[in-house]
């Protein structure tokens, strides 16, 4: 059975959600080391944890796009 491939404008649309996710989880990751209250670091922490099982979601739909950019298994780590 052929799996349905997405339109090219919704491939560019996936893309641009993509590439937002990915610049939103890498800003969490880096505001938590200015944060002092814990509790806003937590809700930081948790918003990482989402952003990234939904990077891995998105990543999965990118799959069925006609044209594709290589899209890495997980990003580069940005601080250690």
């Amino acid at each position: 059975m052929n799996t349905p491939t997405l339109a090219p404008h919704e491939s560019m649309e996936l893309h641009e959600a993509l590439n937002f996710k990915t610049l939103c989880l890498a800003k969490s990751k880096l505001m938590q080391g200015l944060v002092f209250d814990q509790e806003l670091k937590a809700l930081m922490q948790k918003d990482v944890i989402q952003s990234t099982q939904q990077i891995a979601e998105l990543q999965a739909i990118y799959a069925r796009a006609p044209f594709q950019a290589p899209v890495p298994n997980s990003p580069t780590p940005i601080t250690h």
